[in-house]
């Protein structure tokens, strides 16, 4: 992973003693809130590796609750984030795992509420970066750095070919895109990082394309 300045290897202004087992930790977090799409009721966190050895120590575990909460790395709710969502009715549990992950820092989430669950992977890769490489069993790479689209599609010939027309027909430039399938003709997912702002004209015209299914956004 290369560093894109120097403030990734100082890392962000933040709450916590360690960019990568907090701040990174909290970023983890905070995008699966945002993908999950609204508050999660309930939340399972597996921890692997160093996080595993060290999350409550280092903060962790409350900086993962914190970007549940949609609370930023310098947001000083971090410190009390188990109340808050405690008070929210979020529960959740930590489970450190003994087994080893590719990633000394990686941290598996799943959370769901009465309408749904999503399980998504996520590593902290230091300088309180982080990436997520895998979401509810699809293999990917996702940094947050840029605003990104995720569309869950139909593997279908000329779907790749129908988004990305749409994206080159409103000026967005695509910065990182790949795409994966769980099987041949099922479903697939497209994540596309891009240099523009999504704004919701074009979001509702990917949505109509043929055999596109979802389209779920993400900020930088």
């Amino acid at each position: 992973m290369k560093f894109r300045s120097v403030f990734d290897i100082i890392g962000p202004v933040m709450i916590g003693p360690s960019s990568s087992h907090t701040a990174g930790a909290a970023r983890i977090g905070r995008v699966a809130r945002t993908l999950f799409g609204r508050q999660p009721e309930w939340a399972k966190i597996h921890l692997y590796g160093s996080f595993a050895e060290t999350y409550k120590g280092h903060g962790t575990d409350v900086a993962i609750i914190g970007g549940l909460l949609d609370y930023d790395t310098f947001d000083e709710r971090i410190k009390t984030a188990f109340e808050e969502a405690d008070r929210l009715g979020l529960t959740y549990e930590f489970i450190p795992e003994e087994e080893e992950a590719e990633h000394p820092n990686t941290a598996r989430l799943v959370i769901g509420d009465t309408d749904g669950v999503m399980e998504l992977i996520g590593i902290s890769i230091g300088g309180g970066t982080m990436e997520v490489t895998e979401l509810n069993g699809f293999p990917l790479r996702l940094s947050g750095h840029f605003p990104a689209l995720l569309i869950v599609h139909e593997d279908r010939a000329g779907v790749i070919a129908s988004v990305s027309n749409s994206l080159a027909s409103q000026g967005v430039n695509i910065a990182h895109m790949e795409c994966g399938r769980k099987e041949k003709g099922e479903m697939a997912l497209m994540v596309i990082e891009v240099d523009q702002f999504i704004n919701e004209a074009l979001i509702d015209e990917l949505k109509t394309l043929k055999h596109v299914t979802q389209v779920s956004t993400l900020a930088n």
